[in-house]
């Protein structure tokens, strides 16, 4: 096997807010590929609106620095386990990663799921433990967990033998030791070259490449974006397509592009090693290859794990549907969704018994509502379904995902935490007090069970509690679960609300509708404060008599309505409610509109 010495691949992975982008920014910075007046934003790498509202990487994304003559090609994945397949998808284009550990956070669940997979694939790991500037660094521990980790996912000798970086990535600064904290990334660049191998290739052999991501431009349509395993690609030249269903096609490379720094630059030809952009198939899907005419060799097809969540996605069908968006035919929707499975793997799309209902599964909640948020900015009106897990058939059993979990908390709030998750039939795992007046408790908890947990925890916690979950097995099935103590508020009548009713409701509950907005029969309102359901009149006027004075609405004290995001509506509502999602407007409703059939299918249900 032959060597690109002038090259390395290397992915950043690293729990949810440990600081990959943050460093990928200061290579960029010290590589010089921006100039020293150039305006560049933070976290440069987060390209989409979402990802720098929400303050996480959604989609991998790679960019490549030149150090000492060598090019390193960097891929910047998510740390969210529920963007998984983008992860899995990146470390099939590299040699090695660079494993990111929070300073006093340490190795989190995610930590483990994005490690276990770089383990899998054999790739070398540097530990570079990040923000060591925190002034409750415990970094000496933080190694030793690193190490049980390893340990705990069979590591191999060679793996567990990993050299260690300290950096501040914020500051642009890295060390190999603890005492010194370093006045550049040097070290981590010199380690880097030393410790991730050059990617390897076979003399003489056809052309290979695999497409592991998909793009789009304006100007070209589809990009394919591909490692280069053999051989090498041309631009103009005609390659053997080899698809997903085993055809093979003759095709022919428009347009060639490879990365340097934040752009892609056209190029003539790529050898082995190189990580490309190519243009000139308008259907290609990841997971298929690219390879030479007259000696096509397919290499295998990308699989990443199952979905665990699933939701149903349907048209609009309120009594306000269409006053928003532009998308409003089932015809538009499925098109949407189908469009999404070709690019993100880890996305399903299936019908279900209504050609205007589809269900769509995946990873988590968060990616699911990250779908959703995506289509409603691009004009989509939809009904949004309650989360529900994935359930799986084993050896003619029902069977569940099952998460693990970490929780940090203050130590008050540990009898709250454990009786929260009683009643979701979790297993603590492990507790630890760090003697800090924290406590860090380690869960096995049924997936459903985390559907709409998140909310009440930050709630009963008082906002201070952190909460880190991931995937990490199928489990029989643990029994029925009542997840929310609380009913609903759901309005009768259609019209618009106003303040004497919803002054009288205040005390039911608390509300999610202010004066003067639109409502309809079987629209949720607020919140009740006892486990059942209320129907309630929230549109009821003051009537005026030659009594009172019109003015006397005014001493009317209303508490500000509750407003749910699209996230924490999808956690609120049960199985008989779903969400309605307009470009404009998230409200939730019942899935049975009129109160008469609700009765009526109640009373069927109980017979």
């Amino acid at each position: 096997m032959a060597l690109r010495s002038d090259l390395r691949n290397v992915a950043i992975i690293a729990h949810v807010d440990h600081g990959k982008t943050t460093l990928v920014d200061a290579m960029l910075w010290q590589s010089g590929a921006f100039r020293d007046n150039q305006d560049v934003n933070d976290r440069v790498m987060d390209s989409m609106d979402l990802e720098r509202e929400k303050g996480i990487t959604i989609l991998a994304k790679n960019t490549a620095v030149r150090y000492e003559g060598v090019k390193l090609n960097i891929i910047d994945t998510p740390g969210h386990a529920d963007f998984g397949g983008e992860v899995e998808r990146g470390l099939k284009m590299v040699d090695g990663v660079l494993l990111l550990v929070d300073a006093s956070e340490g190795p989190l669940p995610q930590t483990r799921f994005v490690l276990r997979k770089a383990l899998e694939d054999k790739l070398p790991v540097i530990l570079v433990v990040n923000k060591v500037d925190r002034p409750d660094a415990r970094i000496s521990e933080v190694v030793d967990e690193v190490y049980e980790l390893f340990i705990d996912l069979g590591a191999s000798e060679s793996q567990i033998e990993f050299p260690i970086v300290y950096t501040n990535a914020k500051a642009g600064c890295a060390s190999l030791v603890t005492t010194d904290p370093g006045t550049s990334l040097k070290p981590l660049m010199d380690t880097l070259l030393d410790t991730i191998p050059a990617p390897e290739y076979e003399e003489g052999h056809p052309l290979q490449a695999h497409v592991t991501n998909l793009d789009a431009s304006a100007y070209v349509g589809r990009l394919a974006i591909c490692r280069v395993r053999n051989g090498t690609i041309k631009k103009g030249s005609q390659v053997a397509w080899c698809k997903a269903d085993g055809t093979i096609t003759s095709s022919r490379i428009s347009e060639l592009y490879i990365t340097e720094a934040l752009d892609r630059v056209d190029a003539a030809e790529a050898g082995p090693g190189e990580i490309i952009a190519v243009a000139g198939m308008a259907d290609i899907t990841i997971g298929e290859t690219l390879a030479d005419l007259t000696d096509p060799r397919p290499l295998p097809v990308i699989t990443v794990d199952e979905p665990s969540i699933s939701v149903t996605i349907g048209i609009n069908l309120s009594p306000l549907a269409g006053k928003d968006g532009t998308k409003l035919t089932a015809r538009q929707i499925q098109d949407r969704l189908t469009a999404e499975t070709i690019g993100n793997v880890s996305i399903r799309v299936l019908d279900t018994e209504r050609p205007d209902v589809w269900e769509v599964q995946g990873r988590g909640e968060l990616q699911l509502a990250i779908l959703v948020e995506i289509m409603r900015r691009e004009g989509f009106e939809l009904t949004v379904g309650k989360p529900q897990v994935v359930i799986r058939d084993i050896d003619g059993k029902r069977h569940e995902p099952v998460e693990r979990m970490t929780i940090d908390v203050p130590e008050e709030y540990v009898g709250v935490i454990t009786q929260m998750l009683a009643l979701r039939k979790g297993r603590m795992e492990q507790m630890i007090n760090h003697g800090t007046g924290w406590v860090r408790m380690d869960y096995l908890v049924p997936a459903r069970g985390l559907i709409g947990f998140r909310t009440e925890f930050l709630t009963d916690t008082r906002g201070t509690g952190l909460l880190h979950h991931v995937f990490e097995a199928w489990e029989p099935w643990a029994g029925d679960m009542r997840l929310r103590p609380t009913g609903s508020l759901v309005a009768d009548r259609t019209g618009k609300t106003a303040s004497f009713a919803l002054f009288n409701l205040q005390e039911r509950g608390s509300l999610f509708v202010e004066p003067g907005e639109d409502v309809y029969e079987g629209m949720i309102v607020g919140e009740n404060a006892r486990q059942e359901d209320l129907d309630v009149n929230a549109i009821k006027e003051k009537h005026l008599t030659n009594v009172r004075s019109s003015t006397s609405d005014v001493l009317i004290r209303l508490v500000p309505a509750r407003k749910l995001s699209l996230d924490q509506a999808l956690e609120f509502v049960r199985e008989d409610e779903c969400v309605e999602v307009t470009p404009h407007s998230v409200r939730m409703r019942k899935v049975v509109l009129e109160q008469v059939e609700r009765v009526r299918e109640a009373r069927r249900l109980r017979a």
